[in-house]
């Protein structure tokens, strides 16, 4: 009965989800170019042949994914893979050439019947992996009406997010059911999830462990350290609201004792860069956007690079990084990113989306986590002065990065028999309304 009200809700809310994407799209949210694949049409022809549908919901379930979508590929030429996500920037990183050949990048549909049913009509996917735990009520049970094999990989579900999966158990029986079998990242995800009634649950390891290092535009980077003539520098990665403050709080008392210290904020959301740079106005700090073509001078204290798809160029110039929401309680970044780049590692006090991941990274003396503002200055000015501890907590952090290596091969593993059992979709010529 909830799920039929749950459904009846959403078909009515259609006209009203319309404006809402409308509106996004007028804040930068949304492509506008693109708006319609939110509501299920199709922005190209259905390549012949299988198809697989991977849906990965943001920046990082969609990079993360990316070495077992080549493994794929080329276990399984034939098989076209069709990746959704939902945030402009997920899309963009995907659209520049990070895709392999024989995928398509499309916008996934909202959680109305009737746009899910269009997406599917013109998809007709063969399978669905779904990446990570965004579960859509009407979506799952749509692809579990139409008998399409479907698979939670990469799964992750933490205490916190358990508490409240729990909360609503009876409402999650379905959708967890509607999963032919779901692979964990970590073993306590694994029984979190066989906890709450899924299906075939086992840990194979998480795939950002097995993931490709961060491209960076080695002309950009030589040009960026030849601008820097040795300044010493710290970088402040992915930083959400509420962290800014504390950064140029930390970035002040640094530069009382670290001459020509530079700090670089890059924000986890692009569109932030504007706000960052007036609350440098409002303090004081010199501040310089990578956005608007500006390069870190030596006049400049704050070099703020709210671009897109260039956190591996400066993790590569600075040995020290901040890993960003984590000092407000947004649960933290994925810190194998920087690791991988031999870059030592300061987190503050809200890792809970990566629990296992900042545990072992500070047992392996590859990070340190901070409480606060004042901490993290504390322990990047330790840092900054001793270049061996530096480099001795980066080192550590590299070999917890590179210790989780054979997760994608386990995973496309597990995933052969639902490409071995792949068949041509039906031909079924189908009018597509724009309702």
């Amino acid at each position: 009965m909830i799920d039929g009200l749950y459904r009846a809700l959403m078909q009515a809310a259609a006209p009203a989800l319309s404006l809402w994407l409308k509106r996004r799209e007028g804040q930068g949210k949304e492509e506008a170019a693109r708006l319609d694949e939110r509501r299920g049409i199709a922005g190209r022809m259905r390549p012949e042949g299988p198809l697989v549908w991977l849906h990965a919901a943001s920046v990082g379930e969609a990079v993360s994914v990316l070495p077992l979508i080549e493994r794929l590929r080329i276990r399984w030429p034939e098989v076209t893979i069709l990746v959704t996500t939902g945030t402009v920037t997920s899309a963009r990183i995907l659209a520049g050439g990070r895709l392999p050949p024989g995928c398509i990048h499309q916008y996934v549909p909202l959680d109305v019947p009737q746009w899910i049913a269009r997406f599917l009509d013109h998809w007709r996917p063969g399978a669905v992996l779904w990446v990570e735990s965004e579960l859509w009520p009407n979506m799952i049970a749509e692809i579990r009406r139409r008998c399409v094999p479907l698979a939670l990989i990469n799964a992750r579900l933490s205490p916190r997010s358990f508490a409240r999966w729990r909360a609503v158990a009876p409402l999650l029986r379905a959708p967890l059911d509607a999963f032919e079998f779901c692979l964990a990242q970590d073993e306590g995800t694994a029984s979190r999830l066989a906890a709450l009634g899924a299906r075939s649950v086992q840990c194979l390891g998480n795939l950002k462990f097995d993931a490709e290092p961060l491209p960076a535009d080695e002309t950009e980077l030589a040009a960026l350290r030849a601008a820097l003539h040795g300044r010493p520098l710290w970088c402040a990665a992915s930083i959400q609201p509420g962290e800014a403050e504390a950064i140029l709080t930390a970035h002040r008392r640094l530069a009382e004792r670290h001459e020509g210290l530079l700090t670089v904020i890059v924000p986890r959301h692009a569109t932030r860069g504007r706000d960052i740079a007036e609350l440098c106005r409002a303090a004081g700090i010199r501040a310089a956007r990578r956005s608007l073509g500006a390069k870190p001078a030596s006049d400049v204290d704050v070099y703020i690079a709210d671009t897109m798809g260039e956190l591996g160029l400066f993790y590569r110039l600075a040995r020290i990084a901040f890993i960003g929401g984590s000092l407000v309680p947004h649960g933290g970044q994925n810190a194998l990113e920087a690791a991988r780049l031999d870059t030592a590692l300061v987190f503050g006090p809200h890792m809970h989306n990566f629990p296992e991941v900042a545990a072992t990274l500070i047992d392996a003396g590859g990070a340190e986590q901070v409480q606060d503002g004042e901490a993290l200055a504390e322990a990047v000015g330790r840092l900054l002065t001793d270049a061996t501890a530096t480099a001795a907590h980066a080192a550590a952090a590299r070999r917890v990065a590179d210790g989780g290596r054979g997760t994608v091969a386990r995973v496309a593993d597990a995933l052969a028999p639902l490409f071995e059992r792949l068949d041509p979709p039906p031909v079924v010529p189908l009018q597509h309304a724009r309702a």
